[in-house]
């Protein structure tokens, strides 16, 4: 294990929180937009976006040295951005120049206390990163201070 390693991998979870924290935020900025994108000339609402994460080293060396007990992890790292398959809400408004003809409205599937959950969530994630990288700095600067 390298001397930077723990702060590699505080850091590769402060970068996919960060991410997870813009896509949480973009998802609540569009929670009322029916039109995002055309399909087929027709208007889609906006589509909630999800960010899955995975261990950033998933190769058989890792494997290997997790089934021997010396592994100490290698971070996490953002696989991909994917929209939320889920069915559009349907709303009841006639007057809206987006309704269908029977007056209802396809709006996001975006929930916002969800939303607000999931940002709590990733918020905290945040900063037990930070939390862990500055006793890591800590203990590093406390290492260079022996030789003194």
């Amino acid at each position: 294990m390298g001397m930077f390693n723990g702060l590699n991998i505080s850091a590769s979870g402060l970068t996919a929180q960060r991410l997870r924290m813009d896509v949480i935020s973009s998802n609540i900025a569009n929670a009322d937009t029916t039109r995002d994108k055309q399909v087929n000339g027709e208007w889609q609402p906006y589509r909630r976006k999800i960010v899955e994460m995975s261990p950033a080293n998933s190769s058989f060396q890792s494997f290997l040295n997790q089934a021997v007990g010396s592994s100490t992890g290698s971070g996490v790292k953002v696989t991909k951005v994917t929209e939320d398959q889920t069915p559009f809400n349907m709303t009841y408004e006639p007057n809206n120049p987006d309704a269908d003809n029977n007056g209802y409205v396809r709006t996001p599937n975006v929930d916002p206390l969800k939303e607000m959950v999931d940002l709590m969530n990733s918020q905290r994630s945040y900063e037990a990163n930070v939390t862990v990288m500055n006793a890591n700095k800590s203990m590093l600067t406390k290492a260079l201070e022996i030789g003194k």
